[in-house]
């Protein structure tokens, strides 16, 4: 009786599965930047040119995503997950 419940709830929740969904919802996440990603551009940059980017679109090509939510402020990373 256990394994039939248990099999029944299992296809029950396999059936509500939307791979499609949870798929699109990743990629979502994944083609944003993170904090930690533009404060490590942010590095390179300044590796690179000896000084800090004025402005957040001087980044593009030291990282991947969508960095338009985040900010350059004085040096570091400013916008969603910052502290």
């Amino acid at each position: 009786m256990t394994a039939a419940v248990t099999l029944s709830i299992a296809g029950f929740s396999y059936s509500q599965f939307d791979a499609r969904e949870l798929e699109r919802k990743a990629q979502v996440v994944a083609d944003k930047a993170t904090c930690r990603a533009v404060n490590s551009a942010i590095v390179a940059y300044v590796g690179i040119n000896g000084n800090d980017p004025k402005a957040i679109t001087d980044l593009n090509g030291y990282l991947d995503g969508d960095i338009s939510s985040y900010r350059v402020v004085r040096g570091r990373a400013a916008g969603p997950g910052c502290a």
